[in-house]
């Protein structure tokens, strides 16, 4: 593990309050940032995103998809749990805690906002930090990728219907296509690209030094579209801290939530250890790169949608963390 990645939460916290001193001191040039949209797509933040999520993309090898047959039990639970469970239970409890839990203490038009960003953080699974978690797990690396690769191509058809499909439940306006867009642009259009570069470096030895050479860009592009985001959101979280720790609520109960249950299936069902902790921590994190640029796209950089996204960035690490320490833990309990 990198020393950015070993430190995530802390880069994250930093770029936070970066951003909250930049909107202070700097208002105008966050507000120009904020302006330079085309099509709801916010021009500079459409960068950094493609800076955070192409680097992934170029890890996907197609070749690896057909070797589901090789353990289906793992990739099974994976499918199931993000796309069938997963972004449901996180709408449900949206909902249950923002309609209803918190309902005292937030605007209902907050509210909505915040529900809306927990959807999308839900709709998405993981598909870059996983491959760090299957690593302190000891995963096995190859099925890893496989199940990155399947959850990748399945994303690119099924979260605009999802996530259409929760926000109209919760009575949330849905601009079609501009989620559409987002997913094109965001998830079809670099998995195309990944995949090219691959085909065009041609062998796993080149793959791997244009990879290390690109991943600082994803780095770079995640703490300046936090510095951005928390530009904008500065003011509402220095009059409003609290909300902070009310968003999440939510995505903790959802997180050990989901790695329990995926967990217990793939013991239930005698996964192999190397194949079951990482297709149970794909569910429980999120492709957070992906939930921001959407929320971004729908509801604007200072919405409180995009807030809660960056939140989840916030409280993923030490979560995941400590569902890798459970994980290797109960080891031996798999055979």
């Amino acid at each position: 593990m990198s020393l950015f990645e070993r430190y995530l939460t802390l880069w994250i916290a930093l770029a936070m309050a970066g951003g909250i001193l930049l909107g202070s001191l700097a208002p105008g040039l966050v507000s120009a940032i904020a302006a330079a949209e085309v099509a709801r797509v916010n021009l500079v933040v459409a960068v950094l995103i493609w800076a955070m999520v192409y680097p992934m993309m170029v890890a996907v090898d197609p070749a690896h998809i057909g070797g589901a047959l090789r353990e289906p039990k793992g990739l099974a639970i994976t499918l199931a749990v993000n796309w069938l469970i997963k972004p449901f239970t996180m709408a449900a409890l949206a909902v249950l805690f923002f309609e209803t839990v918190f309902a005292p203490f937030i605007a209902p038009e907050d509210a909505s906002q915040y529900i809306a960003g927990l959807i999308l953080l839900g709709a998405a699974p993981c598909t870059a930090m996983v491959f760090v978690w299957s690593q302190l797990t000891k995963g096995d690396a190859n099925y890893t990728l496989l199940q990155v690769s399947v959850n990748d191509v399945v994303m690119v058809f099924a979260f605009a219907p999802i996530v259409a499909l929760l926000l109209g439940v919760t009575d949330i306006s849905v601009p079609w296509e501009t989620l559409v867009l987002s997913v094109v642009l965001f998830v079809a259009l670099p998995l195309l690209a990944g995949v090219a570069t691959r085909r065009w470096l041609a062998s796993p030895a080149r793959i791997a030094t244009f990879q290390a050479r690109v991943k600082p860009w994803s780095v770079i592009g995640l703490i300046a579209t936090v510095v951005i985001l928390f530009g904008l959101q500065g003011q509402v979280i220095l009059d409003r801290p609290a909300v902070i720790g009310l968003i999440a609520v939510p995505i903790l109960i959802q997180s050990y939530g989901i790695f329990a249950l995926a967990y217990a299936a793939a013991w239930a069902l005698k996964v192999p250890h190397r194949i079951a902790a990482p297709c149970a921590l794909i569910g429980t994190s999120n492709f957070f790169e992906l939930a921001v640029a959407v929320a971004i796209s729908l509801f604007g950089l200072n919405s409180g949608a995009a807030l809660a996204t960056v939140v989840g960035v916030l409280v993923e690490v030490p979560v995941m963390l400590s569902l890798v320490a459970l994980a290797n833990r109960t080891r031996a309990r798999f055979g």
